[in-house]
């Protein structure tokens, strides 16, 4: 065999982590993790840091002592995630082989991984906000252009909330298509745009108050998704649909550096029809660990918008 296998699936690998991090709408959220130390697997370790405040100068003894602890959080990713997919080996030879995967993983990770990991962390999101409980963070009951209300005093509302409990630094909206569309409407074409950064690619997003709206499909905003198993009776299709408790969400007002949110693809496999036992095709494994964090110090700092009542 001339094709080397570990080559393309190394090539593989890299081109389809930086693809869930680029087109996710919640791409953002990985550059927090660039300092979590990960080795393979489902388990990555996170550091913590903690420094005492400040204490009083004396002009004979000088400073006050101070203590920095910085330790390892060990975190084990939830979801593990994996697919088989075969490539008869009729269908393509060994000079196409590489070029037809591409196709195939490619649209595999634009329809089916990257919004099942969007979901997952916008619903893990509000539920950590839901279950928080912090006073005035998440509201609902309110639904884009009903007749009365405003697209943009409520996410001030939210802006105004997360920066009353300290935080200055840059904040990131995820909202719902129709939310951005009445907000659009209502600032009758003269909403700002600022530039986004998401997986080193660049581009111009709405903005208010200076803060990015990244505009993420109505199927992944749900307080609760249904994670299928791609086995089970019912779910052999496997990705998910929302939950039977799910609710709509509106927007979720957050700070860059919240979520600590890490995706990691396992070393994919590829196996010839020659080494494939079960029939004569090329096959691909294909298995992803995801998972997202908040620290309970941070909680207060979510803010949810959700269409439906509460009850």
């Amino acid at each position: 065999m001339s094709i080397n296998k570990l080559a393309a699936a190394a090539l593989f690998q890299q081109g389809l982590d930086k693809i869930a991090v680029s087109e996710a709408t919640t791409g953002w959220m990985d550059s927090n993790a660039s300092q979590v130390i990960y080795n393979g697997g489902a388990e990555i370790k996170i550091p913590k840091m903690a420094v005492q405040g400040l204490g009083e100068y004396d002009r004979d003894l000088g400073y006050a002592q101070g203590s920095v602890t910085l330790e390892y959080e060990t975190k084990k990713m939830t979801q593990d995630r994996g697919r088989k997919f075969q490539i008869d080996a009729m269908d393509v030879d060994e000079n196409n082989f590489v070029t037809t995967a591409a196709a195939v993983m490619a649209e595999f990770q634009r329809t089916q991984v990257i919004p099942e990991i969007d979901a997952y962390r916008i619903s893990s999101l509000v539920s950590q906000a839901i279950t928080a409980n912090k006073l005035g963070m998440v509201t609902y009951g309110y639904t884009p252009g009903a007749e009365g209300t405003s697209a943009l005093r409520k996410l001030k509302e939210g802006i105004t909330a997360v920066r009353s409990n300290g935080y200055s630094g840059d904040l990131v909206v995820n909202a719902a298509p129709d939310f951005i569309l009445e907000l659009e409407m209502e600032l009758s074409g003269k909403i700002s745009s600022v530039t986004f950064s998401k997986g080193g690619i660049q581009t111009n997003v709405p903005s208010v108050d200076n803060v990015p709206i990244i505009s993420t499909p109505t199927n992944r905003m749900y307080s609760a998704i249904t994670i299928y198993d791609g086995k089970t009776g019912g779910q052999e299709k496997g990705g998910y649909e929302k939950g039977e408790s799910g609710k709509d969400v509106n927007f979720i007002v957050c700070p860059r550096t919240t979520p600590i949110a890490v995706t990691k693809q396992d070393k994919m496999k590829i196996f010839t029809p020659e080494q494939n036992q079960s029939c004569d095709a090329w096959a691909m494994n294909y298995r992803r660990f995801h998972d997202i964090w908040v620290f309970d110090n941070r909680l207060d700092s979510l803010y949810v918008s959700i269409k439906d009542s509460q009850d």
